[in-house]
């Protein structure tokens, strides 16, 4: 009988949990063999060794957090605010993505030690704001205005997960959805 193998898929998914959950010093060989139930001898018919894990686990986070997210708002239709609302809806939920918020703070600290990440890391956020801008400019004329709308909703989705606050009468999430409406709205001006 054949013994069936841990796919690569569920490597790189690993060691995106063990990322979230203890930065990139917790993604090590054996830890994610003893996660996935496995032998680690496994791993290296994949991966010849832990950079290049890693290596494949940013191409994974990159591809889910722009082209996957950016294709699924797109195949939703509808016009600009609509998939705003449906881009504001993941963020906050992580639905349907491979990756969640604890991935992208991980980067986020990682980037700050290593140049390669940074550099990455920059180029991902480059390419967030740009599908952002593209969505804004649909119904707001002033780039500065558009910009600054989207500086805000990047920041609130990162943010918001820094921030320990009460909201007296509201809630943390009707004050997203508050948030989200106020940057929607159409200029009055």
């Amino acid at each position: 009988m054949a013994v069936a193998r841990t796919p690569r898929h569920a490597w790189i998914s690993a060691g995106l949990r063990a990322l979230g959950a203890g930065g990139p010093d917790a993604v090590r060989v054996e830890a994610l063999a003893q996660a996935l139930g496995v032998t680690k001898g496994g791993f290296y018919g994949y991966f010849s060794d832990r950079g290049a894990l890693l290596g494949e686990m940013l191409d994974r986070w990159e591809r889910d957090v722009t082209d996957d997210l950016i294709a699924r708002v797109e195949a939703e239709g509808g016009d600009a605010r609509d998939r705003l609302r449906l881009l504001y809806e993941i963020a906050d939920t992580g639905e349907g993505l491979a990756t969640d918020i604890t991935t992208d703070l991980a980067i986020r600290d990682w980037a700050r030690r290593d140049t390669a990440v940074a550099e990455r890391l920059r180029r991902v956020d480059n390419r967030r704001m740009e599908y952002l801008r593209s969505l804004f400019r649909a119904f707001c004329d002033d780039e500065g205005e558009v910009e600054a709308r989207c500086f805000i909703a990047f920041s609130l989705y990162l943010g918001s997960h820094f921030v320990s606050v009460d909201h007296g009468a509201f809630s943390r999430e009707d004050v997203l959805r508050l948030t989200n409406k106020w940057l929607l709205d159409a200029r009055t001006d």
